[in-house]
């Protein structure tokens, strides 16, 4: 079959088409006809092993995966022995272990849902990992009400697209905070206000929130402390800059350690697609109030151009590998 693979850690260039052996079904596991794959910054972090901290559960000279890609959407070809739930022909979607740029991949079955009828394949692809992270960050650790104010920090990007729709759909009043280019984008994805960061800090004290989700910002946490209500919450998910040992994940380390001396609660979203998070995500979809925000599909040997794409900061959503044409 046709993939994209690497073998050793750095920029996209890395990145090849080639041909390799279908992979195996386990007894536990499904084989999916890749339809669409997503592309995310977990796709960059193992793309080029940084920060070094990631290496340490995906090989530490190399990758120990040769192919990209986690986000996955696509058709069962076959079922293991112990798999009862799912048969050949269902349309699914959810994570993969071993990477999904390639035209067959190899999933646990209890890692991925029946897709929804109303959403594409490319749609289905760009959700796992970013939506999950998102619904974790509101509802988990911002233990989000309705009538609540919810300030989305990187609302135009992968994980703030969905934030912005999720905590609406949870009865939010969110504000979202994007550049300049993108304003009329995270206005269209239901936000209540909208604020351009190139013209003012969204966290100065002017206002305050029960809740801000940042969703790879480089602030200060001590700046961030500044927009919270006296009893709100922050859910950091992720991080830039930062050295190439943690990277921007060292916010997320401090935060927790902190929390306990301030009235704030100050959290970092540790993400895991759990396929009860995934159902959540696809009945959001088949009520229409989560849209899957697909910017731009790229063909499978476009990868690396997808991967250039993503990290270009162009992206309003997300980007997506398709492999077959809906």
């Amino acid at each position: 079959m046709k993939a994209i693979v690497q073998d050793t850690y750095g920029d996209a260039d890395v990145l090849r088409f080639d041909d390799i052996d279908v992979p195996t079904v386990g007894a536990g596991d499904i084989l999916v006809r890749v339809h669409a794959a997503g592309v995310d910054a977990g796709v960059w972090h193992l793309m080029t092993g940084l920060p070094y901290l990631t290496r340490l559960g995906f090989g530490l000279t190399r990758p120990r995966h040769r192919v990209r890609g986690r986000d996955v959407a696509g058709v069962v070809e076959a079922v293991g022995g112990d798999v009862t739930d799912l048969a050949p022909g269902d349309a699914v979607f959810g994570t993969s272990v071993t990477g999904a740029f390639a035209e067959y991949v190899a999933v646990p079955a209890n890692r991925v849902v029946r897709k929804p009828a109303n959403v594409s394949f490319a749609q289905a692809a760009v959700v796992p990992v970013s939506a999950c992270t998102a619904l974790r960050a509101l509802r988990d650790n911002g233990r989000l009400t309705a009538g609540q104010r919810v300030l989305v920090l990187g609302a135009s990007g992968g994980v703030g697209s969905y934030a912005v729709q999720i905590a609406k759909a949870l009865g939010a009043e969110v504000t979202g905070v994007c550049s300049t280019a993108k304003l009329e984008y995270v206005r269209s994805l239901g936000a209540d206000h909208v604020l351009d960061y190139t013209s003012a800090d969204p966290v100065d004290g002017t206002a305050t929130y029960d809740l801000i989700v940042d969703t790879g910002g480089n602030r200060p946490v001590r700046a961030l402390r500044r927009g919270l209500a006296e009893n709100g919450t922050l859910a950091l998910v992720g991080g830039e800059g930062g050295g190439r040992w943690t990277g921007g994940f060292g916010r997320q380390l401090r935060a927790p350690l902190l929390s306990p001396f301030v009235g704030q609660r100050l959290t970092a979203v540790m993400s895991s697609e759990r396929v009860s998070d995934l159902e959540v995500l696809s009945r959001l979809m088949e009520s229409g109030a989560l849209v899957p925000p697909v910017d731009r599909a790229f063909a499978l040997d476009e990868a690396a151009d997808a991967v250039r794409y993503y990290l270009s900061g162009a992206v309003r959503g997300k980007a997506v590998v398709r492999v077959i044409s809906d």
